[in-house]
């Protein structure tokens, strides 16, 4: 496992306020949880929720397919987009890709970390933002992006980009608002959530390509 750079204080962070507990979807998975989102986001205190402690609908069905079809990622450069726990990179890395995770987020970085390591399988870690960059890479894929407005058309342009250059793309999604039109239906799960981040406790979800 690669993570650069490292960060103690994050590494402490989500180790203080999760466990380590099977994913609903994908149960062979073990990742660091935590218990409420609401406590955990006012204690760090950032304008986005805390993606990396929780199996968020669109990854665990993202990571449920890759599992089924390893053949798709096995072998393949794969890029993990918006990665937060680190769920979907680590099923492809277990259904055999040479993974890389990308999050903006530092406390993801170490989350995703700390989650490869726990499943014994070897991540790639690239802090940043990379939706202004060139996508080089053989399968792209991103768990639950369209949530709000903003990120949705920052994205929808790199996941294009992507396909454009003959990368397979993917994307999980528990039927977000700003999931763009168009896309072809790959699949979809009944993913059990919890109903404090949901307000339900299972969401249909869907795999997309472009």
């Amino acid at each position: 496992m690669v993570r650069q750079p490292a960060d103690p204080e994050a590494d402490d962070l989500v180790l203080s306020v999760t466990t380590a507990r099977p994913v609903p979807l994908t149960p062979d998975i073990v990742l660091r949880t935590a218990d409420d989102v609401i406590p955990l986001w006012e204690r760090t205190g950032t304008p986005e929720p805390p993606f990396w402690a929780f199996p968020w609908a669109g990854g665990q069905a993202l990571a449920r397919y890759v599992l089924d079809h390893p053949e798709l990622v096995a072998g393949r450069r794969v890029l993990d987009l918006a990665s937060g726990s680190g769920l979907v990179a680590v099923a492809a890395a277990r259904a055999g890709g040479r993974v890389t995770a990308n999050d903006v987020d530092p406390v993801a970085t170490a989350a995703i970390a700390l989650n490869a390591r726990a499943n014994d399988v070897t991540v790639t870690i690239t802090p940043g933002d990379l939706l202004d960059t060139e996508p080089d890479t053989d399968v792209l894929l991103a768990g639950d992006v369209f949530y709000d407005r903003d990120m949705a058309a920052r994205v929808e342009p790199f996941l294009l980009a992507a396909h454009r250059r003959g990368a397979l793309v993917l994307v999980g999604d528990p039927q977000r608002s700003f999931m763009p039109k168009g896309w072809t239906r790959v699949d979809a799960f009944e993913v059990p959530v919890p109903r404090h981040l949901e307000g339900v406790t299972v969401k249909t979800t869907t795999v997309w390509r472009p």
